[in-house]
């Protein structure tokens, strides 16, 4: 009898210690990065949040259509058995108001520098709604691909100036030559319900935006109503790789939220 209590002690003692552990885990973050880039754009941002503990998955976005993209990564999200918090930059943000609507795991959203449409808006649209773009005549002549479709890349000379300003001609140099093109539908097709009606989530952003006017987010984010809006000084459209620090602590913020 007495070995039969000791035992059954043991047991609840590993039970408890179990959901206190479950209690206490921080969330997965995952990153999705937007257009005319790829995942390795988070490095700086990745390397912050693994120091602080935090399980990192920095998204493949395919970059092909809102629907496909969000399918994507919604089948990421799917395979991860904590919370996560969902961050997007760019038209990443788009494909994260997609991914997450059937995901209970995701507790927060991101948004970096990033779109957060309302169901039935383009980006395309969002981002001429404001004056301040100055992308479209940075764009090279469309790549035709075989089923019709027009792939979309940024002028490889004009990059640094419209994309990265803030970061080194060595660094935009490296960036715009690993580009990954977008799909033109991709851009102008109308987003879905987005997450973000019923999902908290918090904004940052550079007022050196030349991809999207820093207008255009200041009334995105208050469209979304935010949890916590942060402006960085100087920043370009890239403030996750120029400044990694505030975006990771903007992105803890969110972790932390109960």
């Amino acid at each position: 009898m007495k070995k039969l209590v000791t035992a059954l002690a043991v047991t609840a003692s590993l039970i408890i210690g179990t959901n206190a552990f479950a209690e206490n885990e921080k969330p997965t973050v995952v990153l999705v990065h937007g257009a005319f880039a790829d995942a390795s754009s988070w490095s700086g941002v990745v390397k912050i949040l693994e120091k602080d503990g935090y399980t990192v998955v920095a998204a493949a976005n395919p970059l092909r259509s809102v629907k496909g993209d969000g399918a994507a990564v919604s089948a990421l999200l799917a395979s991860i058995k904590s919370p996560v918090v969902l961050v997007g930059h760019s038209y990443g943000g788009n494909v994260i108001s997609e991914a997450a609507n059937n995901q209970a795991n995701v507790k927060a959203l991101v948004y970096v520098s990033a779109f957060a449409p309302e169901e039935g808006e383009t980006v395309a649209e969002l981002a001429g709604k404001f004056p301040g773009s100055t992308l479209g005549p940075t764009l090279a002549a469309p790549v035709v691909l075989v089923d019709g479709g027009k792939d979309l890349y940024i002028q490889q000379a004009k990059f640094h100036d419209q994309f990265a300003a803030d970061v080194t001609a060595a660094e935009a140099a490296v960036m715009a030559a690993t580009q990954r093109p977008v799909t033109d539908a991709a851009l102008n097709e109308k987003s879905g319900t987005p997450a973000w009606k019923r999902i908290p989530s918090w904004f940052i952003y550079g007022d050196k935006d030349k991809n999207i006017p820093p207008q255009a987010m200041e009334f995105m984010a208050k469209r979304a109503k935010a949890k916590a809006v942060e402006v960085v000084k100087g920043a370009s459209h890239v403030v996750l790789v120029s400044s990694p620090e505030p975006v990771a602590r903007m992105i803890e913020k969110a972790a932390a939220t109960k």
